[in-house]
């Protein structure tokens, strides 16, 4: 007996808006409705014991449904394939459907029991689902060769679209012309009109043709290594998505017991010294930029609450967070509150207390700085100081998470924590900082700009603002990408030096820096060189760079060291001996150490003769962002997926090399949703 007896409707908008109760008073009319109207048989599957399909066409038909394959099932809207079995979960069911193919025939239907969230929860969640799709899909500019990733298929190369025209398929821009318009038609059922494919390539040459109105099933793989393509069909990708889902939920349930001590926790509202925000305010030598105000606007905002606030700063190179920093330690000082500026190195921790030094110093504000440097006779005088309130302010790296400081400063059940690139610090230190975080106000910094699809995927748990316009009269870098002469560089340096400027020159190979000294020294005679790199000990390190900052030392010679955030604006040139070695985004990262003020700023990036093919690649891609923030576009293959790891953890870095950054940020979003349930 061939009788229609379930329904499987699709995942749109339309169905997700009714309840169960829908589906089952209006059954027979939707059946009589997919006999004759296109709209209704495109958007829904009657199933029955005994019924005819041709199997790969089921599978197909689901697919097409907006249904997601996965390994096994656990909620509406998925299905799994195993031999002969295809499981299924309705969106319009309270149970999922097991069928028994024999042949070609629907030999068994069995019923399966789930227990989900309520119905209403439910919608929201496939609904949730739906826009994500399309949020993290980051198709747009995808270019031939570029790779994708489909959600139930896994990564392939885009080979480009096509059009089926009353059953001959045409390139995009061969399409002849038409009185038909393009509809969302599967292709087995384009006996006329226009429609439009997505076509991918797996190995083997395997191909794929996504329709329009399924393309939110595809996103841009973005990630740090080549990608492996396998066959189409394979259950190699069912298998990596089941690992990664499970490694997300257990992410996303570990970030939401974090943010739920934070929720339950509780601290008096600060309060506002006008008199000295408006004395440090005039202190700044630069206009603020719209994002910078934007930024200490949402900050003043979380102060203001009674719930502790736990917000990170995203912004490139220079681009001004440290002041929007330095104002948030100010409200929290005029509050009654102290305030701790975290740092991963001895050398900023050293540079940074320099410069509140000179920016507080007409404010009545206690400032002290505590590195392993201090001896331990100084390192208790600061903590004695810290205990008695003598200390508003203090700057220091990991000493701070001792527990004769943080007992002072955190003890209290309050106060400021801001932690510069919180990502640089080892697991020891983050286990600590995890332990005290959940009364704090905590204020993360990170250098590297936060990609869309992370920003979207976390939002929902932690607070963010972005800077990401630079400066007034910042002035783009002048890049440089040629072969490395010596009258190149005494030209550079020469021109800087007559100028009153100061230069970086990288020389990344410790074994051979004083061999560069002695040839840099016969090559510029009259200029003054230092020298700094991480092997150094920390003290004669400080004092490179305290005369360098002095501008005792003309050329400071070093290794990649000058990476970790070094601010001197003094420094506008950058010559970088040999460019080949340096990956993209580092490369970027290196770079934004000079021009931090209004001068212009030149950065040479000089490479051997004959380069590498990628090695080129990179350096033309660095010459094509030389506009100020464009690190954004040129370098997503990088950046992106390094500030992801940097964002989220290094933990996360190997999962979304396998499922590319955009889908990862989908998978952790819809888990966060489902879990906050």
């Amino acid at each position: 007996m061939s009788i229609a007896s379930y329904l499987v409707a699709s995942l749109t908008p339309y169905f997700l808006k009714k309840r169960l109760f829908w589906f089952e008073k209006n059954f027979e009319k939707i059946r009589q409705l997919a006999k004759s109207q296109p709209w209704w048989q495109r958007n829904c599957l009657f199933l029955g014991k005994g019924k005819s399909f041709l199997f790969s066409s089921l599978v197909q038909k689901l697919l097409d449904l907006g249904y997601e394959r996965v390994q096994e099932i656990t909620f509406p809207g998925e299905f799994s394939q195993r031999g002969g079995l295809i499981d299924v979960f309705p969106i319009n069911s309270p149970i999922a459907l097991r069928l028994e193919f024999f042949g070609n025939i629907v030999e068994e239907i069995q019923e399966i029991s789930f227990k989900i969230p309520d119905e209403k929860r439910v919608r929201q969640v496939l609904e949730d689902k739906l826009k994500s799709q399309k949020l993290f899909s980051g198709l747009k500019g995808l270019l031939p060769g570029d790779y994708v990733v489909h959600l139930d298929h896994g990564v392939a190369r885009f080979i480009g679209i096509s059009y089926l025209v009353s059953g001959s398929w045409y390139r995009e821009n061969e399409v002849p012309d038409t009185k038909y318009k393009i509809q969302d038609t599967p292709l087995r059922q384009s006996s006329g009109g226009q429609a439009k494919y997505y076509i991918l390539e797996y190995a083997s040459q395997d191909r794929l043709y996504v329709p329009l109105g399924l393309e939110r099933k595809l996103s841009r793989y973005v990630g740090f290594v080549e990608p492996k393509i396998s066959r189409l069909g394979s259950q190699a990708w069912q298998k990596t998505k089941r690992k990664i889902k499970q490694e997300v939920e257990r992410f996303a349930k570990e970030l939401l017991q974090i943010y739920a001590q934070r929720e339950i926790a509780s601290r008096p509202p600060y309060s506002k010294d006008k008199e000295l925000e408006l004395i440090l305010e005039a202190g700044f030598p630069f206009q603020e930029t719209a994002d910078q105000i934007r930024a200490l606007a949402e900050i003043e905002k979380d102060l203001g609450r009674s719930k502790p606030m736990d917000r990170l700063l995203c912004g490139d190179v220079g681009f001004g967070k440290t002041e929007v920093a330095l104002r948030a330690m100010l409200i929290a000082v005029s509050a009654g509150w102290q305030a701790a500026f975290l740092c991963p190195t001895t050398i900023l921790a050293n540079q940074h207390f320099q410069n509140f030094k000179q920016r507080l110093k007409n404010l009545p504000v206690g400032l002290a700085v505590l590195t392993r440097l201090q001896t331990k006779k100084e390192q208790k005088e600061t903590v004695e100081k810290l205990k008695s309130g003598r200390v508003d302010i203090l700057v220091g790296t990991h000493r701070l998470l001792s527990k004769d400081v943080s007992s002072c400063l955190f003890g209290k059940g309050g106060g400021l924590l801001v932690i510069d690139d919180e990502q640089r610090f080892g697991v020891r230190q983050k286990e600590k900082l995890k332990k005290i975080r959940a009364s704090l106000d905590i204020l993360s910094l990170s250098a590297t700009p936060i990609p869309r699809t992370l920003y979207l995927a976390l939002s929902s748990l932690r607070e963010m603002s972005l800077i990401q316009t630079p400066p007034k009269d910042r002035l783009p870098i002048k890049t440089f990408i040629i072969p490395w002469s010596e009258k190149t560089v005494k030209k550079a340096v020469d021109n800087e030096i007559s100028r009153g400027g100061q230069v970086y020159y990288l020389h990344n190979r410790v074994a051979t820096i004083e061999k560069a000294r002695a040839s840099l020294e016969k090559l510029l005679p009259r200029v003054k060189i230092g020298l700094a790199h991480g092997r150094m000990k920390e003290k004669a390190l400080l004092k490179v760079m305290a005369d360098f900052q002095s501008k005792e030392i003309d050329l400071l010679l070093a290794t990649t060291i000058i990476e970790n955030g070094i601010d001197f604006p003094n420094v506008n040139t950058l010559i970088v001996e040999d460019a080949s070695r340096l990956g993209l985004a580092q490369a970027y990262q290196i770079r934004g150490r000079v021009g931090r003020f209004s001068s212009q700023a030149f950065a040479y990036f000089l490479h051997p003769q004959r380069l590498l093919m990628k090695a080129k690649q990179r350096l033309t891609a660095l010459k094509q962002a030389e506009t100020l923030g464009s690190g954004w576009q040129i370098a997503i293959k990088d950046l992106e997926i390094r500030g992801a790891g940097n964002i989220l953890g290094k933990e996360q870095s190997g999962s979304i090399n396998q499922v590319g950054l955009n889908l990862y940020c989908q998978m952790l979003s819809e888990t966060v949703a489902r879990q906050k349930t």
